[in-house]
């Protein structure tokens, strides 16, 4: 896993001659469980773990995280033991329904699970020292693995051979993937983020990363906030899934490329663009999505 490594560019064909290339990088395919940016992210901070000779990562997620699921199959493969501190305390009673939070816990991640009003004083450093005082010494990751070592993964998304294109776009949840592309990308080219969750506090967050400025977050296609989907994005999810076989997750990459099939569509890029999106994982929640869409009498995603 800790290698560099390269993945495959595969073009995606617009069903209409709209001038453009569009290409998505498939970094879901990097690794069955620790996929896309969660692989990226977790690999120097693997490695900063084990020159700390700590065997515990302790990091926090809500109920279908995939960082949660990414931080425990990583845990069980590279011999440490994982602590998820879970968003919701009504969760404890009922975790076994829930796919992701069950494939953790098969991957022996020990959980503890706190109040929503708990749960945003977690980088307080009352919390965090009653953490250590329970669980003993630990390495910390974020929530969403976001930090200076996540970023530096996230920098080896781009090679050589993506010199060419004009646009690099991104779904964004921390910003940190986002961040690592800007730092990695050339002069000429564009980064365009779509992020999944609404309001402006991610333009000061991915700041704090990256001096350049060839960057644009499109906030035009998160459907209402995180975790937010409705019929449109099901049926675009499923379409895109029967014409090119590519499955995209509703929470980020099925965001991401509904955002920009319609900007193609409307024109926003000049003709002869040559465009590559990051396909970042997150398969593992489309079991969950599914449960809320059924209660909800909605299409299911298809898997």
């Amino acid at each position: 896993m800790l290698n560099k490594l390269n993945t495959v560019n595969q073009l995606v064909e617009m069903p209409n001659n709209f001038g453009v290339e569009l290409y998505l990088k498939r970094e879901d395919k990097i690794h069955p469980f620790i996929s896309g940016n969660k692989y990226r992210k977790l690999k120097y901070n693997i490695i900063e773990a084990k020159n700390q000779k700590q065997n515990t990562l302790l990091t926090f997620g809500g109920a279908y995280s995939n960082h949660i699921a990414a931080v425990a199959s990583a845990g069980k493969e590279f011999g440490f033991k994982t602590i998820g501190v879970i968003r919701g305390e009504e969760l404890e009673q009922k975790f076994s329904n829930n796919p992701t939070l069950l494939f953790a816990k098969q991957c022996d991640m020990q959980f503890k699970f706190v109040s929503r009003e708990v749960y945003r004083d977690k980088t307080s450093s009352e919390f965090l020292n009653a953490l250590k005082n329970e669980f003993g010494e630990f390495f910390l990751i974020p929530e969403g693995g976001t930090n200076k070592l996540a970023i530096k993964g996230c920098e080896e998304i781009l090679t050589e051979e993506d010199e060419t294109f004009d646009f690099i776009c991104c779904a964004v949840g921390t910003g940190g993937t986002i961040a690592g592309l800007i730092n990695a990308s050339k002069s000429h080219q564009k980064i365009l983020g779509f992020p999944a969750l609404k309001g402006d506090f991610l333009q000061k967050e991915i700041g704090k990363f990256t001096a350049k400025l060839n960057w644009e977050l499109i906030t035009d296609y998160h459907f209402s906030g995180y975790a937010k989907i409705n019929s449109e994005l099901v049926e675009f999810i499923n379409r895109f899934k029967q014409e090119y076989n590519i499955p995209l997750d509703p929470i980020y990459t099925g965001k991401m490329m509904f955002g920009i099939f319609d900007l193609i569509k409307k024109g926003y890029f000049e003709k002869g663009t040559k465009i590559l999106a990051i396909h970042t994982g997150g398969l593992q929640g489309i079991d969950g999505m599914n449960i809320k869409l059924k209660q909800k009498n909605l299409p299911l995603i298809v898997r």
